[in-house]
């Protein structure tokens, strides 16, 4: 995995520059392009194209976030938390590669297009391209590379405070999930039959990213008590909101439900998802 042969005062005098150009995207985004947020928690369902695919808005970006020259990018933010910094969304960019430093929080990400590599200070490389799925943890000292364009979308958890973790380990810095990882029983007591693999937990221990699947069920009406994305991988399932608003979603979709949607989960036969559950009170 990563290894890391700069010194610490190195690491941080280096720009937290790609969650910063997200957040960067959230401000600069025109009322009209963003998504508007609800007065109470709803589903909200990720379109790579933005809303009703009426496309992304371009970014402002900063030289000095790149060892490249400076890429074309865009975004579209679905749902964002102020209080926290919490930001779900689209992006894209041309070829570019950023500026080594330590990640400044916690991202999932679903390549939709194109290839990139995580490079490490010895300038080893973990690699990732279209329909993966990919963890990168807080403070771990890496630069993203790429050639050529590239989609995803995001959910985004910057560190507490805005300040990563200086003491780090590199173990798990950068994890390509593994929608075929062995699983173990998590069912109730007389509930459906469910497994789960929890893939990853960050150090703040307020963001879990796992594999879960779960034959025929019915989990009645209730509170989301965390947020959380969704990555349907197989089968499908509905959810209906308590207004009586129904989504049915099935394999490729992607979706996020915030923390306080009152909502009820439907499986007919099947249902596999990569999930990502934040908790930030």
């Amino acid at each position: 995995m990563l290894k890391n042969h700069l010194n610490i005062q190195l690491m941080f005098c280096c720009t937290y520059n790609r969650v910063r150009i997200i957040f960067r995207a959230v401000r600069q985004l025109n009322p009209q392009k963003r998504y508007p947020m609800p007065d109470q928690p709803r589903l909200v369902h990720l379109n790579a194209d933005g809303p009703d695919g009426s496309g992304l808005s371009p970014l402002d970006l900063d030289e000095a976030d790149f060892q490249s020259t400076l890429p074309v990018q865009h975004a579209h933010i679905f749902f964002e938390d102020q209080s926290t910094g919490l930001a779900v969304g689209v992006w894209d960019t041309t070829t570019m590669q950023e500026a080594f430093g330590p990640y400044p929080g916690d991202e999932f990400i679903w390549v939709l297009e194109g290839h990139f590599s995580m490079i490490d200070g010895d300038g080893n490389a973990v690699s990732a391209g279209p329909g993966d799925s990919v963890v990168l943890r807080n403070g771990a000292p890496m630069s993203w590379k790429q050639d050529g364009y590239l989609k995803k979308f995001f959910i985004t958890l910057p560190a507490t405070g805005g300040t990563p973790t200086k003491a780090v380990s590199n173990d798990g810095a950068v994890i390509v999930m593994d929608p075929d990882a062995p699983l173990h029983d998590v069912s109730e007591p007389g509930g459906p039959a469910a497994r789960e693999h929890v893939a990853f937990t960050n150090d703040a221990g307020n963001m879990r990213v796992g594999l879960w699947e779960c034959g025929a069920a019915d989990f009645g009406m209730c509170h989301v008590s965390v947020h959380e994305f969704v990555q349907v991988l197989a089968g499908e399932a509905t959810i209906t909101e308590a207004n009586g608003t129904k989504h049915q979603v099935k394999a490729g979709d992607c979706f996020f439900i915030p923390k306080g949607t009152e909502c009820r989960w439907q499986v007919s036969e099947f249902v596999k998802k990569y999930y990502v559950q934040t908790d930030t009170d």
